[in-house]
């Protein structure tokens, strides 16, 4: 069963067993329908570095705090750089990147937040979302999670610093998997396995990559991500289905569409 389901209007994917769960809770993930960008952004792209108008990208942004009851103040995010660094925002970096994106947080692709006044917001074309929450202590947390952020096993990453700055147990942690591009679709060569390999034990490789008859390598990141999550500890994973590449009607997928496209959102916070 798909964790990640169409809200009313359906121009998100929210994660509604958390949502039910826990009060307050927003959580979710954008298409690329609603928005106001031009092609090839079109058309709720909310990122900046793409080379889409930041006119547009910020009236994306402002319909999307809307419909979640946050304001563009809260808006909060990172300059992503496929590495695995995690930083824990406090009310004082709130609205970091909200406007320009030489205002993000820099150099910083997991973030982390006990704070209910923020929106974390993060951005993906075929990418791995990562949402966190521990519900007792309302603390959320997003990471994005290409190849190298996996390599990086940026969701233990993550589970570190739940630990030190918030003594969270893994146990209590749940995570979302959100929509990316699929193992269906994601075709490398053996750098990149071999790259992640060095995560995990040589006897789960089958379970996230296929051999093809080109020499090329089949690479599930969900699913090697569902994996390290595990070797960290968590035992609640909710994992989507939904590939970015396959739905290129519904998402952005920087593969296919040669990286001239816009960007999904994962958000997450407490109103």
């Amino acid at each position: 069963m798909e964790p990640f389901e169409w809200d009313r209007d359906r121009l998100t994917l929210r994660i509604s067993e958390w949502e039910r769960a826990v009060p307050g809770l927003v959580c979710g993930f954008t298409t690329r329908l609603g928005g106001l960008s031009a092609a090839p952004f079109d058309s709720m792209n909310c990122a900046m570095h793409v080379g889409d108008r930041d006119q547009a990208v910020i009236a994306n942004r402002e319909l999307l705090t809307q419909k979640l009851q946050f304001s563009i103040e809260q808006w909060t995010c990172a300059e992503q750089v496929h590495g695995n660094d995690v930083v824990v925002v406090t009310s004082t970096q709130r609205g970091k990147g909200n406007k320009a994106l030489a205002d993000a947080i820099p150099s910083a692709d997991g973030l982390i937040t006990g704070d209910s006044d923020v929106l974390l917001a993060s951005f993906y074309a075929d990418c791995v979302p990562l949402f966190f929450i521990a519900p007792s202590q309302r603390v959320v947390g997003i990471a994005h999670a290409g190849w190298k952020g996996t390599a990086g096993n940026i969701g233990a990453r993550m589970v570190e610093h739940f630990a030190q700055s918030f003594q969270i147990e893994p146990k209590e942690i749940r995570v979302a998997i959100g929509p990316s591009i699929g193992g269906c679709c994601y075709e490398v060569d053996g750098k990149v396995v071999e790259a992640i390999g060095v995560q995990l034990p040589k006897e789960t490789e089958p379970t996230y990559t296929k051999m093809k008859e080109n020499g090329k390598i089949q690479l599930d990141l969900k699913e090697a991500n569902r994996v390290l999550l595990e070797r960290a500890g968590i035992h609640s994973i909710l994992m989507s289905r939904l590939c970015s590449s396959c739905r290129n009607d519904l998402f952005y997928s920087y593969r296919k569409e040669a990286g001239r496209t816009g960007r999904m959102t994962a958000f997450i916070g407490f109103n």
